[in-house]
């Protein structure tokens, strides 16, 4: 069955692809005349890339991967979507970037992707399409030199426990129906997520060897895409109804020793 999981997933991002490079969310235009992607807290927590390699796992179509390319990273971007790979390609080739693209499923990164990197970086919303932390784990472990560090910036899992799904792991996904979180979304499609409690992200890496450096908690997203939410500040958005702030993003930083 995780097999049926994983091409169901793969089909439903290969028909969001389209629909997120034509949507405000995204802004593919203002990125090519030269913005920059990346947002506030993975540009701190990364700092200097000038030279270093970098693999960006579930890289989706690749804004953030040609980010870090011009931000002076050697960059490989690696995603399970043949059409969010294409569009990475099409996008580079635009913008005159040197970048590699690889079409896999990140449990078969070591299979496609050669040689070892500085940096390993996966962000928003990567972690509930794994069905096994532990061997993604071992994956980030295998793609890092001897003293390379991981940087995640994710979804923190009370976020997506606050709207309804489960918090703590099953061996069985959630099943979802729904459109996307562009705001010109209109395709409803199947998909199938996995939970990850806090303690099971840090515990995987543990596992395969990494070193945790910082697990960091955000009461707010740079995304306005969960119901309830307020941009308090520029690009900082913050749920509305709670009578307190409650975690909507958590970053790590892990180093192979």
């Amino acid at each position: 069955m995780r097999e049926h999981y994983i091409q169901t997933n793969r089909d439903s991002w290969d028909r969001r692809t389209d629909e997120h490079v034509r949507s405000r969310f995204y802004d593919v235009e203002g990125f090519l005349a030269g913005a920059c992607s990346l947002k506030e807290i993975e540009l701190a927590e990364l700092g200097d890339v000038r030279g270093k390699t970098l693999l960006h796992l579930q890289c989706h179509f690749g804004m953030d991967t040609l980010s870090l390319a011009r931000r002076g990273a050697r960059v490989t971007g690696l995603d399970f979507s043949p059409a969010s790979i294409d569009y990475a390609r099409s996008l580079a080739r635009k913008v005159g970037v040197e970048a590699r693209f690889v079409a896999a499923d990140v449990y078969e990164t070591a299979e496609h992707v050669d040689g070892a990197f500085d940096i390993v970086f996966t962000s928003y919303g990567a972690l509930e399409w794994l069905p096994d932390l532990r061997a993604w784990a071992r994956v980030v472990a295998a793609a890092l030199e001897p003293g390379g560090v991981l940087h995640i910036v994710e979804f923190h899992p009370y976020a997506y426990a606050q709207q309804g799904e489960p918090y703590f792991h099953a061996s069985e996904p959630n099943a979802l129906n729904e459109s996307s979180y562009t705001e010109n979304s209109e395709a409803v499609v199947p998909l199938y997520v996995w939970s990850h409690p806090i303690a099971d992200v840090v515990n995987s890496l543990i596992a395969a060897g990494l070193e945790l450096v910082h697990l960091n908690e955000f009461p707010f997203t740079p995304y306005d895409c969960f119901p309830g939410l307020v941009e308090r500040a520029p690009g900082r958005y913050y749920r509305q109804d709670a009578k307190s702030d409650t975690p909507m993003l958590f970053s790590i930083k892990a180093r192979k020793r």
